[in-house]
């Protein structure tokens, strides 16, 4: 497959409104069972529901990029949609814990 083939394959992708909405419940559905792991308040729900979303959209761009398939369902790859929202939920949970507020010991 030579490069023009790849950027117009990614950029004319046939995603239909019914597969964005079950894109949009599995993005929902990691972020709320990540939620039920790690707990917190109704803000960090919403900020694991932003992170899913983005890694979940990153996987899918990855997978559409270089042509790995590992769980195809139409034209939405949901195994690296879910491999990318977990990779986007640990790292954006261990960042959001880092506690800024230590006081020096000058």
């Amino acid at each position: 497959m030579d490069y023009e083939t790849k950027i117009s394959s990614f950029i004319l992708s046939p995603m239909t409104l019914p597969l964005v909405l079950f894109a949009l419940l599995i993005v929902l559905l990691c972020g709320a069972l990540f939620h039920i792991l790690r707990g917190g308040s109704g803000w960090r729900l919403l900020l694991y529901f932003g992170l899913s979303a983005l890694g979940f959209a990153a996987g899918q761009g990855v997978s559409m990029w270089r042509g790995w398939n590992l769980l195809m369902f139409g034209a939405l790859d949901i195994g690296m949609g879910v491999i990318g929202s977990l990779i986007f939920l640990v790292l954006g949970d261990w960042l959001s814990r880092i506690d800024t507020t230590t006081e020096s010991s000058v």
